[in-house]
């Protein structure tokens, strides 16, 4: 018998939740195949067998958390049986048969199975019915929200490929779903309910429990405020010439579009490629200089923040850093990102200009050192060469820079050539 741990899914995961089993005690397990569903800090994702056996006994339900490396299932060679222990536990009837007492709870106990010992009873029978209904082809997001709406997956038919039921199945199946029955069924609920928080709850006040992304976004910004001394740099860039080559590009590439954004990660990569004097991380004893440009591109989401990662940014098309970048930040939506592309970032690029705002500073992204923070284009009213009044497109770029990593001139330096970058879109990609 051998125990399957909980893996290691990402750089920051420190704890899983196990969103649902597979399989069951007893059910045959083949290498490659599917057998949970893990929730990460980053992701839902599904954690397949590495090698072939039986299922032996859930540690870990449905809904529970388990720290990286502690065992959340056993699994049996072939022709193995559970330990003695676990199968007959007829010590504590003959205990109670000694001492006179009744022994028929014990009995009646006794045929339960094993996972009982180390779960939950509600949550127990919940793992073993996902794990004999036959179900149909899922996205683990899907069966996340399946679980939490109370939603039987084989009453669906799935809209995805190959008939697999995803998210908006889920969503069209809630609101779809009849009304619920008025709560007459349980007078003696009502008041259990109701009474008990009042004592020690602000009825004012509603407790909504932290999402696993935004408790590892807090302790990790937290640390690197406390940690790492930023210092910021701002500059204003007059970005006319870099929307009239948008629209250029929009008119030759149609379908395909190309967002100011991809602009800006595209003229940051070439930047870093040009002077790496930011393509770099900071240790205790050396200065670590990247030799690759990765840059990762900040997505906001309703329950905290995650930084998909363009890699090689520097060797890509603005295009091809278009889709690339809307394919991942779909997918972080989705919850569906894998931790390899949400990890081996560089540098990174934060973007708030579309919700209007003007300028903003960013909190650096370890082990990176630098982060820029991009605001709304908007029209100012400067003085031209001919001294006369005119409007101009402009925005403005606030760089965070790890400062044991990068001086103040150097990082100064690297932010004037990005501004030449994009004052004069064609160096872009020339």
């Amino acid at each position: 018998m051998s125990e399957i741990l909980m893996p290691r899914l990402s750089d920051t995961m420190e704890e899983g939740v196990i969103s649902a089993w597979h399989k069951k005690p007893g059910d045959k397990v083949t290498a490659g195949e599917a057998l949970v569903d893990i929730e990460t800090d980053k992701a839902l994702m599904e954690y397949e067998a590495y090698e072939d056996g039986v299922l032996g006994e859930i540690l870990v339900a449905e809904g529970q958390t388990a720290s990286i490396g502690s065992p959340i299932a056993t699994l049996l060679a072939e022709g193995e049986s559970a330990p003695a222990a676990r199968q007959a536990p007829a010590a504590p009837e003959a205990s109670a048969a000694a001492n006179g007492q009744a022994a028929a709870p014990q009995q009646t106990a006794a045929p339960a199975p094993a996972v009982t010992a180390t779960a939950p009873a509600q949550d127990v029978a919940a793992a073993a019915s996902n794990g004999t209904r036959s179900r149909p082809p899922s996205s683990p997001l899907a069966r996340r929200l399946a679980r939490e709406n109370d939603i039987d997956l084989a009453t669906l038919t799935g809209s995805g490929p190959g008939g697999r039921i995803v998210r908006a199945d889920i969503e069209a199946a809630l609101k779809n779903a009849p009304a619920p029955a008025p709560a007459s069924a349980a007078p003696a609920a009502a008041p259990a309910a109701t009474a008990a928080p009042a004592a020690t709850e602000d009825p004012d006040v509603e407790r909504v429990p932290l999402s696993r992304i935004r408790k590892v976004t807090a302790r990790r910004l937290t640390e690197s405020m406390q940690t790492t001394p930023h210092f910021y740099l701002t500059r204003i860039v007059d970005v006319g010439a870099l929307l009239a080559f948008r629209k250029t590009l929009n008119e030759s590439l149609a379908p395909a579009k190309v967002s100011v954004n991809d602009l800006i990660v595209k003229a940051c990569a070439t930047a870093l490629r040009a002077n790496p004097v930011l393509n770099v991380s900071f240790t205790e004893d050396n200065l670590l200089v990247h030799k690759r440009v990765n840059v990762g591109v900040a997505v906001a989401l309703e329950d905290g923040l995650v930084v998909p990662v363009i890699r090689d940014a520097d060797r890509k098309t603005v295009s091809q850093i278009g889709a690339e970048t809307r394919e991942l930040a779909g997918r972080a939506r989705e919850q569906r990102l894998t931790p390899q592309e949400m990890s081996g970032g560089t540098f990174t690029v934060s973007n708030l200009g579309m919700f209007g705002v003007d300028s903003f500073t960013a909190v650096i992204n370890p082990p990176e050192a630098g982060i820029l923070a991009v605001g709304a284009t908007r029209k100012d009213v400067v003085v031209g060469d001919d001294g006369e009044f005119v409007a101009r497109d402009r925005l403005t770029l606030t760089l965070s820079v790890d400062h044991r990593a990068c001086d103040g001139a150097t990082g100064a330096k690297f932010l004037g050539e990005l501004a030449e970058l994009l004052e004069n879109p064609l160096r872009i990609i020339a």
